[in-house]
């Protein structure tokens, strides 16, 4: 299964960043072998339309769902129009213990934005 992380670096052992549409790296992960790609998020920088930018390069890896710890509005809308499922990292501390996390059903999936504001 194809999913989408978010980090603060380019590694399956990375921190995961907290903020979806702000993220430094979005790490695409296979659940069942963990293979990996990392791809920086052009819309880091800046907040302006960061998590609408970050939901539409999500979308087009085409993943079967995504993790992270905060979805903003923007990147909720996206990614519910793509219909990708969005889920919560909550107390995992790297990519690799999210995967696990996932695949466990130990993530809480997300039906609504988390937060109001797209920056932290």
């Amino acid at each position: 299964m194809k999913l989408i992380l978010t980090t603060v670096a380019p590694d399956l052992d990375a921190a995961l960043d907290r903020y979806f549409g702000l993220a430094a790296y979005f790490l695409v992960v296979d659940s069942y072998s963990l293979d990996w790609q990392a791809y920086p998020n052009p819309g880091a920088p800046t907040a302006h339309a960061a998590g609408a930018r970050a939901a539409s390069l999500a979308s087009k890896q085409k993943p079967h769902a995504v993790i992270s710890g905060d979805y903003g509005p923007y990147c909720y809308i996206g990614l519910e129009a793509a219909d990708i499922p969005m889920y919560l990292c909550g107390l995992c501390k790297t990519a690799r213990e999210a995967v696990e996390a996932f695949k466990t059903g130990q993530l809480k999936g997300v039906s609504s934005a988390t937060t109001t504001d797209s920056a932290p």
